[in-house]
Formats: structure tokens, C-alpha cells, sequence
């Protein structure tokens, strides 16, 4: 397939870039800058250039394309509601160009709108309508797509690692850092499901090729790795102390983190797979966490 891939130069999409070339597929990568565009044409795929601030060039790209796959984020997390909306624009552009074809379109989201209930792990096959978290305006927008008759499915993320970058964990290190102690709430017994970056970015590319509208799939390689344990191997690394503290101080500890850092994220992929015959094979999370070097 010719494929048109946001995010082609970002941490995830660079993965899921190699993963589709070493498949055979023909890509359009979306990038922001000429050295995106060389880094592109060096990997052997094709440079397109687009912002998500300009719906008009995420479009134009796929307009070109047999399938897209969407990795791209604004991760500027100060700006967390505002950049998921501007997510929800950019979906709904893609879904513009996409109606009235079978041409598949899989997006991003996060595996938290699969929420089950407290305690309870969440899965593929539930959508909370409820859920507070912001993403949700992407998996809306897809809902949206998916009633107009283009052909959706949704990708949802943990926390995607290697030993380079984790997700929200790598933010985490940052404050953490500055603030001279690691932190989790309470007990920290709330847990964050992980995939590591190889098995999430096969994942993109089985998803793309089964082309299935409506599918919603998880890539999580662990179901739920509890904060304490995240945060005292951060601790460690970064040779700091690790503390409780109260929900009510998690806004002075963590700042604009405070909205995830007492929430549980765990997550099922027993439902993906069972449909893509996927399994998980790349190092855990705390694995990872410990094999990192701590600057």
C-alpha cells in the first residue's frame, strides 16, 4: 500500500516509518522542517510537507495516499485540551478526504478511554463516553468518521517506551529532577499499562493492513506497572529520594503531570490479540527504566 503517515519524524512514527518500509509499503511521511524531509528521503520514503496547525497540508497528503495511519501530537502537555482538540480538527480533515472510498484511516488515542470501571482493567470493545481525559476529542472525532461510512480504527497508546523515551514517564524525569525527589500519591498503587516501542509500531502496521472499520486496539505489552515501582526506579537513576504525598498536594509536586499522576491506566490488549495475532515481545517497562542513562 502507499501510505501517508503523520508523524512520520516523531518518536512513534519514526518506529512505525521502518516498520511499514521493512514491509513492503510505499510511505508519504508528514514533516514540519527540511530536516525532516532529508531524514525522510534517507529512510527511503517520500517527505510531505505539513503542520497540524494546517489541516489543508495534513490533507493534501492524504490525497495521495491508499491509507493513513495518524501518530501525530502536539505533546506540549501545558496545552493538553487545546492540542486535542486541534487533533480532533486534523481527523476530521483526514475523514474529509477519505469518504466514499474503502481507503482505511487508523488514529491515535490513549488506552484510558477504554476505561472499565475503577480497579478494573480497560479494554478494546469499551468506549467512555465520560472518561475526563481530553484525548477522548480524538476517539469522538473518529466516531464521527466512522458514521459518515469512512473507514476507522483507532490505535490506542499506554506508555510507549524504549531506553531513550517513556511516554509520560520522560516529563516525569524532568520534574522529578528539578524537584529533587520522585513522587507517586498515596500507597502509588495505581498502575500505567506499557508497550514497548517495537511491538506498538508492528502493531500500526497490522492494524493498517487488516483495515477493519470500527476496530479500536490496545498496545499494551504490560497490563498495569504500579507508580510506586516506576517511581522508585526513576528514584534510583536519578539517585534522589523517593516520596508519598497526598492526592492534594499531587498539583505542587507534578504541575500540569498532577492530572495523571494518581490515576490508574491499566489496560487489556487480550482482545488485540486475539484479532491481529500480535504478541508482545519487547523488553518491560522497568526493564527499560533501569538499562537508561540518567543525564
Amino acid at each position: 500500500m502507499r501510505i501517508f503517515l503523520t508523524g512520520a519524524t516523531g518518536f512513534i512514527g519514526r518506529a512505525v516509518l521502518s516498520e511499514l518500509l521493512q514491509a513492503g509499503h510505499q510511505v508519504i511521511g508528514m514533516t514540519r522542517s527540511g530536516d525532516g524531509a532529508r531524514a525522510l528521503e534517507a529512510a527511503g520514503a517520500e517527505p510531505h510537507h505539513g503542520t497540524l496547525e494546517d489541516p489543508a497540508s495534513v490533507r493534501s497528503g492524504a490525497e495521495r495516499a491508499d491509507a493513513v495511519i495518524h501518530t501525530a501530537f502536539d505533546h506540549d502537555f501545558s496545552r493538553f485540551v487545546e492540542n486535542c482538540e486541534k487533533d480532533r480538527h486534523v481527523i476530521g480533515a483526514l475523514g474529509e478526504v477519505l469518504k466514499g472510498s474503502p481507503r482505511p484511516l487508523l488514529i491515535t488515542s490513549g488506552v484510558g478511554i477504554g476505561g472499565a470501571g475503577h480497579g478494573r482493567l480497560a479494554r478494546e470493545d469499551v468506549f467512555d463516553e465520560s472518561h475526563p481525559n481530553p484525548r477522548i476529542a480524538s476517539e469522538r472525532a473518529g466516531n464521527e468518521l466512522l458514521n459518515a461510512g469512512v473507514n476507522v480504527a483507532v490505535m490506542r497508546l499506554p506508555q510507549v517506551h524504549n531506553t531513550e523515551k517513556q511516554g509520560l514517564i520522560t516529563p516525569l524525569i524532568a520534574i522529578f529532577r528539578e524537584k529533587g525527589a520522585a513522587a507517586y500519591i498515596g500507597e502509588g498503587r495505581n498502575r500505567w499499562s506499557a508497550g514497548h516501542l517495537s511491538d506498538v509500531a508492528r502493531l500500526y502496521r497490522l492494524a493498517i493492513e487488516k483495515a477493519e472499520p470500527g476496530a479500536r486496539y490496545h498496545a499494551v505489552g504490560e497490563e498495569g506497572v504500579e507508580t510506586r515501582k516506576i517511581v522508585e526506579t526513576l528514584a534510583r537513576g536519578l539517585k534522589i529520594p523517593a516520596v508519598s504525598i497526598p492526592q492534594d498536594k499531587a498539583p505542587e509536586s507534578f504541575g500540569w503531570m498532577a492530572m495523571f499522576a494518581g490515576i490508574d491506566m491499566a489496560a487489556s490488549s487480550a482482545l488485540t490479540q486475539a484479532t491481529l495475532g500480535w504478541r508482545p515481545l519487547g523488553p518491560g517497562l522497568i526493564a527499560d527504566l533501569e538499562a537508561m542513562r540518567y543525564p
